[in-house]
C-alpha cells in the first residue's frame, strides 16, 4: 500500500498530529502556558491554529504553574477526556513531579485497574541554544524509573507525528519529549493519521558489524556515524529506540546478537542513564554473544554549561559515537 507524504519539519508535523487527533475525537484537550492563539500557540509555536479551530473551551492557556497544568490534566482523564499537557521545558517537570509521579502514574495500579490516566506530557528540551543548566537537561531515565509512565523521544519528523497519535490514543500516561534542534528538521511525514506504535523500536541502517543505539535527535548523529564508518569499511547497524519505556529489547538483543558489539548513545549525563540499563540487559542476556565490551556515551557529570563552545563539547557527537564503534572492533 502506497502512502502519501509530505514533506515538512518537526514542529509542524506534532502541530498536524494534535490537528488530525482533535478533529477526530472532541475528548482531547490542550492545555499549558500560552498554547492558545491570543498568546502565540505555544513558546515555539506547536499549538499554534488549535484554538482557533477548536476553541478555548478545548486548547487552554493556563498561569505559570506546572503543578496546576498537570493537577487539571490529571483530573480530566479521570473524568473521560484526554488532555495532552504541555511543561515548556523538561527541567519544568520537576515541579509537577508528585503530580506526576504520584498520581498519574500509579492511579491505574492504585485502583485496582479501575481509573486509567490517559494523559500525554509533551515538553522540549536539549542544548546547543546557550539555554544554561536549568534548561537544557535530558530527564527521561527519572521518568523510564518510574513505574505506569511510558517514555517517547522522537528523532525524525515522521516519528514525531505518528508517535504522538499511538500516546495520546494510549489510556496511560506518556512523557513525549520533544528536542529543540530537531525541530525544524524536515522529512517525509505521511499525510494520514498513522500512529506508530509505541515500544517498538526502528533499524535506520543495517550492518554486520557493530550495533549502535540511541533516541531522540541523537539518532541522528549515529546515521552520520555509520556514514563515516562505512568509508573504512566497518559496517554498522543502527537503532532508534523511539520508545525509552517500554523500549524494545527483542530488536536490540536481536541486532548485538548478530553483530556481537554495541554502541549506546544519549544526550543525557551517561552516569545512572538510559544506557546503562540497555548495557546491563546487553550483559545479562546476550554477553555470550558479545565480542568486544559495550560502549556507552552520554554526557559528563556536570550540568549543561551555558558557553556556547562548552555546551557543544558537553554533547555527544557523530565522532565520538564511530570511535566508540571503531574501539569495538579493535578490541576483538
Amino acid at each position: 500500500m502506497t502512502v502519501e507524504t509530505k514533506k515538512i519539519h518537526a514542529l509542524a508535523a506534532i502541530n498536524e498530529a494534535l490537528t488530525q487527533a482533535m478533529e477526530r475525537d472532541p475528548k482531547i484537550i490542550v492545555l499549558g502556558e500560552d498554547v492558545a492563539d491570543r498568546e502565540g500557540g505555544g513558546v515555539v509555536g506547536v499549538t499554534k491554529g488549535l484554538s482557533t479551530a477548536y476553541g478555548d473551551d478545548r486548547v487552554k492557556s493556563t498561569p505559570i504553574s506546572e503543578q496546576a497544568i498537570i493537577g487539571a490534566a490529571i483530573g480530566a482523564a479521570i473524568n473521560g477526556y484526554k488532555p495532552v499537557a504541555e511543561i515548556m521545558l523538561m527541567n519544568f517537570t520537576t515541579v509537577c513531579m508528585d503530580m506526576i509521579t504520584n498520581h498519574a502514574a500509579k492511579l491505574r495500579y492504585m485502583s485496582g485497574g479501575q481509573t486509567t490516566v490517559p494523559i500525554v506530557i509533551r515538553t522540549f528540551t536539549g542544548g546547543g541554544f546557550s539555554s544554561g543548566g536549568q534548561h537544557s537537561d535530558f530527564l527521561e531515565a527519572w521518568f523510564a524509573h518510574t513505574p505506569g509512565l511510558k517514555v517517547v523521544a522522537p528523532s525524525t519528523p515522521a516519528d514525531a507525528k505518528g508517535l504522538l497519535l499511538a500516546a495520546i490514543d494510549d489510556p496511560d500516561p506518556v512523557i513525549f519529549i520533544e528536542c529543540g534542534r530537531a525541530y525544524l528538521v524536515q522529512g517525509e511525514v505521511p499525510v494520514d493519521p498513522i500512529a506508530i506504535p509505541l515500544g517498538k523500536a526502528h533499524i535506520t541502517r543495517e550492518g554486520s558489524d557493530v550495533t549502535i543505539i540511541s533516541y531522540s535527535e541523537i539518532a541522528t548523529r549515529t546515521l552520520a556515524a555509520a556514514e563515516a564508518l562505512a568509508s573504512e569499511g566497518i559496517s554498522a547497524e543502527v537503532i532508534d529506540l523511539r520508545t525509552i519505556s517500554p523500549w524494545d529489547k527483542e530488536t536490540v538483543l536481536a541486532s548485538v546478537r548478530k553483530t556481537g558489539r554495541a554502541v549506546i548513545a544519549h544526550e543525557a549525563v551517561r552516569a545512572f542513564g538510559v544506557g546503562a540499563e540497555i548495557a546491563a540487559t546487553i550483559q545479562e542476556e546476550a554477553f555470550k554473544s558479545l565480542k568486544a565490551p559495550i560502549k556507552r556515551l552520554g554526557a559528563p557529570y556536570a550540568p549543561v554549561p551555558f558557553a556556547g563552545v562548552l555546551e557543544q563539547a558537553y554533547l555527544v557527537n557523530a565522532e565520538q559515537i564511530a570511535n566508540a564503534a571503531r574501539s569495538t572492533i579493535a578490541a576483538s
